[in-house]
């Protein structure tokens, strides 16, 4: 389904030629010591202009054939386009598991001075 602004989300280059370029990225992490941890980490790197950290996340999922259900802290991480691919670098090699979870999500509409405001405190590419 097209959304009714007539963005096609099978289109990856959608976001880039509407000038989209802040995102927010989502990552659960087992605990509160990790999540601090790769939260601090990202934005002193200067590739996120902040990271919420929200414990007591549940978690119910399928991993090996098996589902589980974990206790979690979620990481919202509010950054752009250009720096998900080195984010996304430094949180598996700061992430305990071997799949962690990330996915990025567009800021389609949001308050100008908040969305310049996450553009100027990331680092250039």
């Amino acid at each position: 389904m097209v959304p009714s602004w007539g963005l096609s989300y099978r289109d990856p280059q959608y976001l880039v030629s509407r000038g989209i370029d802040e995102i927010v990225v989502l990552v659960t992490t087992p605990n509160g010591v990790e999540a601090r941890k790769i939260g601090k980490r990202v934005v002193d790197a200067k590739l996120a202009a902040c990271v919420n950290v929200i414990p007591g996340v549940r978690s119910i999922y399928r991993w090996k054939d098996k589902v589980c259900d974990s206790q979690e802290v979620l990481l919202v991480i509010k950054t752009t386009k250009r720096h998900f691919r080195e984010l996304e670098g430094m949180v598996k090699r700061l992430h305990s598991c071997d799949t962690p979870e990330i996915i990025a999500m567009p800021i389609l509409a949001g308050s100008d001075d908040y969305l310049r405001w996450i553009r100027e405190s990331t680092r250039n590419p």
